[in-house]
C-alpha cells in the first residue's frame, strides 16, 4: 500500500489525448523527468493507485501526455480526469530539493523577513503569469504587497523554519500597498 507521506505531487490529470487512451496532465515540477521511474501514481476515491508508463512527452512547457498500460481508449482514460499526480519519494536523488520538486508554489507560506528579521508578511500566492516571477505577501493587518522573485533580493532561505529573508529596495513595500489601495 502507498501511503501519501511516501509521494509528492507533480501535478494533475487534466483530460484524454486522443482516442488511445493517452492523458494530458498539468505539471508543476519536471524532477520526474529527470529520474528513472516506471510508474506514477493517481488518486482514485481516496485511494493512492499506481499506474505503469508506456511512454509520456511533453506537449509545452505546462502540459505533457501519458500513456499508461491497460489504459487503451477514451472511456478507460476518463476515469482518471482531475486525479492529483504523484511520484514516489524514494525514486528522487537526495541532491533534488524540495523547491525543485514543487516548483513555485514550494514557497507559499513561507514567512518573508526583512535584513533585520522584521516580519514582512507571508506569502498567500505566487504569479509567475509574467516574465517576472511575483510574491503575493499579506502580512498580519491584511495590507497585501507584491514582492518580484528576484534572487538579488534574496539573503536567506531557511527551508527548515520556512522563512525567507529578503533586502528589498527602499520604497518598494510603500508603492506596492500604494498600488493595492489604487493611488
Amino acid at each position: 500500500m502507498i501511503n501519501r507521506e511516501d509521494v509528492v505531487q507533480i501535478g494533475q490529470i487534466q483530460k484524454p489525448h486522443g482516442l488511445q487512451g493517452e492523458l494530458a496532465f498539468s505539471f508543476t515540477s519536471d524532477v520526474f523527468d529527470e529520474v528513472d521511474i516506471p510508474y506514477f501514481i493517481c488518486e482514485i476515491d481516496g485511494i493512492l493507485v499506481p499506474f505503469f508508463i508506456e511512454n509520456y512527452r511533453f506537449k509545452n512547457d505546462e502540459i505533457a501526455l501519458v500513456k499508461f498500460e491497460r489504459i487503451d481508449s477514451e472511456e478507460d482514460a476518463k476515469i482518471l480526469i482531475n486525479s492529483p499526480l504523484f511520484i514516489e519519494k524514494k525514486f528522487l536523488s537526495d541532491d533534488i530539493s524540495d523547491a525543485e520538486i514543487e516548483g513555485d508554489t514550494y514557497y507559499i507560506g513561507f514567512k518573508v523577513l526583512d535584513e533585520n528579521d522584521e516580519l514582512i508578511g507571508e506569502i498567500t500566492d505566487i504569479d509567475n503569469e509574467t516574465e517576472n516571477v511575483l510574491f503575493l505577501v499579506v502580512n498580519e493587518k491584511g495590507d497585501e504587497y507584491i514582492i518580484p522573485a528576484v534572487d538579488d533580493y534574496i539573503i536567506e532561505i531557511n527551508d527548515d523554519q520556512k522563512e525567507m529573508k529578503m533586502q528589498l529596495p527602499e520604497g518598494l513595500l510603500d508603492m506596492s500597498k500604494a498600488e493595492d489601495a489604487g493611488e
